[in-house]
């Protein structure tokens, strides 16, 4: 028994030594040494100038070396402090990646922000997001249309992007409540949905919504080729007075298919129909 304590003990305390010994090093470092937080900031904007200087025409290529010296300037560091805290966390890799994690999510957060700013910019909404079953409606869940002019339209164009595939299923759905009776079926909501492909085919379906309720639009097809765009309205005919409907709950839902049995398959409680495009009052989809 007590010639083995000394044995257990030498695996206890050796392992504590070890985590002593990296903590001793994260924090003996030499005062001309950045902090971990001014070394994150640093190179968060250093990196940010280095992408800003790409941009700049092969002609004005010194302009290049002044994104960086404004980094410098701004976090009040010399270039020579900064080469220096760079060796020093070169040197100790713990610091270095924990510093770089952060860095990344800073820099991935401002990736995406900048996607929003360029689709909003385009008016068309920013990739999909990768996945089986994904909801790529990229606009407001719900709208009020009041069946008057500038009132009566609600339409989206969704561009395909690398996540989608050509056999994929589209689902468009929204819930449909109607504020005042309607007592001419023949002015009740139209919902349609189009699926455009690089064949130069199309798929479509339309739906005349008489009751409140949920409301989907499939489409799919398994031999057209790749998909170019998914397109759709919701047409609320013109009133005689101002009969509100509100239109929310939308998603359009994109599915990955794991097979291919027919060329064609609209909804089956869908009728297949041209889209319409002429020229209605419109309430876009907006972001």
């Amino acid at each position: 028994m007590t010639h083995n304590t000394p044995f257990s003990f030498r695996f206890v305390f050796v392992p504590l030594f070890c985590i002593l010994g990296l903590v001793a090093c994260r924090v003996e470092r030499p005062k001309d040494i950045l902090t971990d937080r001014q070394m994150e900031g640093v190179l968060y904007d250093y990196h940010l100038a280095k992408a800003m200087a790409e941009e700049v025409p092969r002609g004005e290529s010194y302009k290049r070396a002044l994104y960086v010296q404004a980094v410098f300037q701004k976090h009040g560091i010399t270039e020579a402090q900064f080469d220096s805290s760079l060796a020093w966390y070169s040197r100790n890799p713990e610091a270095l990646v924990e510093v770089y994690g952060n860095v990344t999510k800073r820099l991935d957060v401002e990736k995406n922000h900048v996607k929003d700013l360029i689709a909003l910019r385009d008016n068309k909404p920013r990739e999909s997001l990768a996945g089986d079953s994904v909801d790529v409606w990229a606009w407001q869940r719900a709208y009020r249309l009041t069946g008057m002019p500038l009132g009566n339209l609600i339409e989206f164009v969704l561009p395909s992007d690398v996540n989608f595939r050509s056999t994929d299923t589209l689902r468009w759905q929204a819930r449909f409540r109607l504020m005042c009776p309607l007592t001419d079926t023949a002015l009740v909501p139209i919902m349609a949905m189009q699926i455009a492909y690089e064949s130069d085919t199309t798929v479509s379906c339309l739906r005349r919504v008489t009751k409140d309720g949920m409301q989907q639009l499939s489409l799919w097809a398994d031999s057209l080729g790749g998909i170019k765009e998914v397109s759709g309205f919701v047409y609320y005919p013109l009133q005689d007075s101002v009969r509100p409907l509100q239109v929310d709950r939308i998603a359009l839902m994109r599915y990955h298919s794991k097979d291919s049995a027919v060329a064609v398959r609209p909804s089956a409680s869908s009728s297949s129909a041209s889209v319409p495009r002429g020229r209605v009052p419109r309430q876009r989809s907006s972001r």
